[in-house]
C-alpha cells in the first residue's frame, strides 16, 4: 500500500468523504452562531414606560359598567338569599351569608380580582388579552346578574 503524501488524489476516499464533511458542516454551522450571537444582543430591552394608560377612556367606561354590574348582583344576590335561594358560587358563599359587610367584601374581592387581572396583563403589555379579559369579565357578570334577575322573578 503507498504511503499518502497528503495530497487528495493519493487519499483514501471515505478520508476525503470525512474531510468534506466536516468542511460542510463546520460552513453551515458558522450562520447559526452568528445569528444566536446577534440574537443574545437584540433581545435586550430597555426598561421604558407603556406606550397606553391603564385609565384610558375605554377602561373608565369598562370598570364603570363592572361596578354597576356588581351592584346589581350584590343587591339581587341579598334579595335572592332572602327568598330562600342559595349562593351558587362556593367561594363566595360563606362571606355573602353574612348579611351586608359580608356582601361587600365578596363584591370588593370580585371587583378587585377583575381590576387585578387586567391591570397585570396591562403592566405586561399585552394589551389585546387586556381588552379581551375585561370584555369576558363584563359578559360573565352580565350573565350572572341577568340569571339573578331571572331567578327573582
Amino acid at each position: 500500500m503507498p504511503k499518502s503524501t497528503g495530497r487528495p488524489e493519493t487519499q483514501n476516499p471515505m478520508t476525503r468523504r470525512f474531510r468534506s464533511l466536516a468542511v460542510v458542516l463546520f460552513l453551515a454551522a458558522m450562520p447559526a452562531a452568528k445569528a444566536q450571537q446577534r440574537a443574545a444582543v437584540t433581545d435586550y430591552l430597555p426598561a421604558t414606560p407603556s406606550t397606553q394608560q391603564f385609565w384610558s377612556t375605554e377602561n373608565k367606561i369598562n370598570f364603570s359598567i363592572l361596578t354597576g354590574q356588581v351592584a346589581v348582583d350584590a343587591i339581587t344576590t341579598q334579595r335572592g338569599l332572602n327568598q330562600g335561594l342559595r349562593e351558587a358560587n362556593p367561594l363566595m358563599r360563606p362571606l355573602v351569608s353574612k348579611g351586608i359587610a359580608g356582601q361587600t367584601t365578596a363584591s370588593a374581592l370580585g371587583f378587585g380580582a377583575g381590576l387585578g387581572t387586567v391591570y397585570l396583563l396591562h403592566v405586561m403589555h399585552h394589551y389585546r388579552a387586556e381588552r379581551i379579559t375585561m370584555r369576558l369579565i363584563l359578559a360573565g357578570e352580565g350573565a350572572i346578574v341577568a340569571h339573578n334577575i331571572a331567578l327573582l322573578r
